[in-house]
């Protein structure tokens, strides 16, 4: 077997074991996994091998299992996926690297704890949160094969970031959370985690993961920054009533015209193209955004946000790199993306809530000529206005909707897996953007690069900062054969000078 290809060698199933009265985590270790835990292991995870496994018990009195919120209910039960790039290591013991973040982790659940549960599926195609303790699943890998940097960043994620097979595994016996930390040559580590959507979003993953890092320094967790587990605070926001509005984004997204379709039933191999922006660049971005042309937009209030301007620059250049042979000018397009909504309702949600509270907005569906042809500043302002629309009524609005719909089941089908084996003519963009990803310090210095695991949706998108705060960093999925076409095509519109992928 190609070293690189080697498989994780050790597994330690973790649980949340204790209340938060409870001064010592009673626990048994057992070193050796049985044949039949190793099987349920071996078909839970893609990648796994050699298994050891240590199990923290549970206290008997657990919290209530409760209904997730309505906005966790919109969320697919699969999971989201992290990868921390480490380059400036100082490990003094790499042995003893698996049992610091084991018992790190163990701490954090406790706190944590129903990131320790599992989901049930229950009447209406909704979830159960069960606080059963049955632990989140730490892999440990190594690899021997010499990578550069940006041969690590091109190899990592595909290789080093948990994956879930779930067509073997029913949801109730999923982890909601598995992680990976893999050893590399040069003193590179990585740690990629896997993240079940309909339990968190950016900002809890964010709290999460630094607690952790933070135990494992052993350094003691502000108070401040317990988190608040009731997830009915949020849906307590909604009103009762009909939704106050049309709510597109919960209404199927554009498709392939006609023509198109028909040449596009078999399934596209799908590529990943890591693109790189000096905040110069997003600069030169802003001013050509505020050149309106012949009225396409109204000048805004504010200044275009980066997130704004990168996004529209996007969906601009993957417009132009799809659009060929018979694909036509008209054809339908919209761009997606999350706005947290702590701070949008009124009084805004505890800056600890601890849970899904981004909801996604849509843009007007456009044409392809409309973002190609007209000037950035109609793409941008788009983007623009499926934000601003994000209020506090339009989010209880949201809320109602929501809790109207009779099968969640059809709901998620019809809003994630419309766009066909074809793929999609629309464009998701996820910002990870003000975050403190780059402060998980877990001991031994904080990550140099932060990326999303291997995407998997053919027009899926990722905005993250650059560890140095300079710059920007594009994570986005095409169709393979437009990979090449969007990295030429993406420094030539609007932006001279290509930068370094990273």
């Amino acid at each position: 077997m190609d070293s690189h290809k080697r498989l994780p060698k050790t597994i330690a199933l973790l649980s949340n074991f204790h209340s938060y009265r409870q001064q010592q985590n009673p626990y048994t270790v057992h070193l050796e996994g049985t044949d039949s835990h190793n099987a349920f292991l071996k078909s839970l995870c893609k990648s796994s091998s050699k298994y050891r496994d240590k199990i923290v018990h549970s206290p008997r009195h657990l919290p209530p299992s409760p209904l997730l919120s309505l906005c966790d209910q919109i969320k697919l039960p699969n999971h989201g996926s992290q990868l921390y790039l480490y380059t400036t290591t100082s490990i003094a013991d790499p042995s003893s690297l698996i049992h610091t973040l084991a018992n790190s982790l163990s701490k954090a659940l406790t706190l944590y704890h129903p990131f320790a549960g599992r989901l049930r599926r229950i009447h209406g195609g909704r979830f159960q949160l069960l606080c059963n303790a049955k632990g989140a699943l730490l892999v440990e890998a190594t690899c021997d094969r010499e990578l550069g940097f940006e041969d690590l960043c091109r190899f990592a994620p595909a290789h080093a970031v948990p994956k879930i097979d779930y067509d073997v595994v029913p949801v109730e016996d999923v982890p909601l959370l598995v992680a990976q930390v893999t050893r590399f040559p040069r003193g590179y580590v990585t740690l990629g985690l896997a993240l079940c959507r309909a339990v968190l979003d950016g900002t809890s993953v964010t709290s999460f993961v630094n607690s952790w890092a933070k135990l494992a320094r052993e350094n003691a967790l502000d108070p401040s920054s317990i988190p608040l587990l009731d997830r009915t605070v949020l849906d307590s926001r909604k009103l009762n009533k009909r939704p106050r509005f049309a709510h597109p984004e919960f209404l199927p997204p554009p498709v392939w015209t006609e023509n198109k379709q028909r040449g596009t039933q078999i399934e596209q191999e799908l590529g990943t193209a890591i693109l790189g922006l000096t905040k110069g660049q997003v600069q030169k971005l802003k001013r050509k955004a505020c050149d309106f042309g012949s009225g396409y937009a109204p000048a805004p209030l504010r200044p275009y946000t980066s997130f704004e301007v990168i996004s529209g620059h996007l969906w601009r250049c993957v417009c132009k790199v799809r659009c060929k042979g018979d694909v036509g000018l008209d054809q339908p397009t919209r761009l997606t993306t999350l706005v947290n909504c702590r701070n949008r309702l009124s009084p805004p949600l505890p800056k600890v809530y601890f849970g899904n509270a981004t909801f996604p907005t849509v843009t007007p569906t456009c044409s392809f000529d409309d973002i190609m042809h007209k000037p950035l500043c109609y793409a941008v302002g788009k983007v623009r206005e499926a934000i601003e629309r994000m209020g506090d009524e339009y989010v209880r609005s949201a809320l109602d909707y929501i809790a109207n719909v009779e099968d969640m089941n059809l709901f998620r089908d019809t809003f994630y897996n419309s766009g066909g084996k074809g793929g999609d003519p629309s464009l998701y963009v996820v910002g990870w953007t003000n975050f403190a990803y780059y402060e998980t310090d877990f001991g031994w210095g904080k990550p140099a690069c932060l990326l999303p695991g291997n995407i998997n949706s053919d027009g899926k998108a990722f905005l993250l900062d650059t560890a140095s705060g300079d710059g920007f960093i594009v994570a986005v999925c095409l169709q393979a054969s437009h990979i090449d076409a969007l990295k030429k095509l993406f420094y030539e519109e609007d932006i001279e000078n290509p930068t370094s992928k990273l």
